[in-house]
């Protein structure tokens, strides 16, 4: 590995943006992906390997190349410092994922009630913009408030975040679709919310349904037909 890849792998991590080292297993030769004179069919597989965190050995034509992932951290943005909250965020976080807590409301958003978590008690507005969401990022929305949920939702959905989900009953979520439309949200863009959310596990308490929730995430990554039936049922 040469200095220059090594330095610029090292400024992907300070960024928190992914690259994936691919190397030519015939001579050795190197590239840093993505990469505006990457060859597509190698820019392609690498997007394939950081979609799914793996780092793998792929043929492409008569050449054999190793792809390995740096990918940045799993992020978990909840928005709304609840009971429900309480019982998710240790379950993200034994699953990989680095947890923000977003709620204005500083008597619910404190280092006691959610310790060793970033919480944020700015507008969630203001926090996702800076929080900038991104394909490692999962949103989900706990307050039953619009005036906290919705913004976030907005922002959310402008965003490349590979999970979006939405606490409160069906006819909550209508309520809430109808709001994100006169947003200027179209039909294809409110169909990433999984609301309500979670698995259908039939979740009563707070920690089963913070069980539902990461579970739908997890299913959600990992591309599981599970996951994938409750967005499609959830849609109709």
């Amino acid at each position: 590995m040469t200095p220059l890849i090594l330095k610029a792998i090292q400024e992907a991590k300070a960024a928190g943006r992914a690259v994936v080292l691919a190397t030519n297993l015939s001579d050795g030769t190197q590239m840093l992906l993505p990469a505006p004179d990457a060859p597509g069919s190698l820019a392609h597989q690498a997007r394939l390997a950081l979609e799914a965190d793996e780092s793998r050995t792929v043929r492409l034509g008569e050449t054999d190349w190793f792809l390995h992932v740096h990918n940045p951290k799993l992020r978990l943005i909840v928005v709304g410092a609840v009971h429900i909250a309480q019982a998710l965020v240790p379950f993200a976080a034994a699953t990989g994922f680095a947890v923000t807590v977003v709620d204005p409301r500083r008597s619910f958003a404190t280092d006691e009630r959610f310790p060793d978590v970033t919480v944020s008690t700015e507008w969630p507005d203001e926090a996702m913009d800076a929080l900038k969401p991104d394909l490692r990022t999962a949103v989900v929305t706990l307050t039953h408030d619009p005036k906290l949920d919705d913004p976030a939702l907005d922002r959310a959905l402008k965003s490349e975040a590979f999970y979006i989900g939405a606490l409160g009953s069906r006819k909550t979520h209508a309520a809430r679709l109808k709001r994100l439309r006169e947003l200027g949200h179209d039909e294809a863009a409110l169909a990433r919310i999984r609301g309500p959310v979670g698995l259908n596990i039939e979740a009563v308490t707070a920690p089963e349904i913070g069980l539902s929730i990461i579970a739908e995430i997890v299913a959600a990554r990992r591309g599981s037909p599970l996951g994938q039936k409750q967005a499609e049922k959830q849609a109709a």
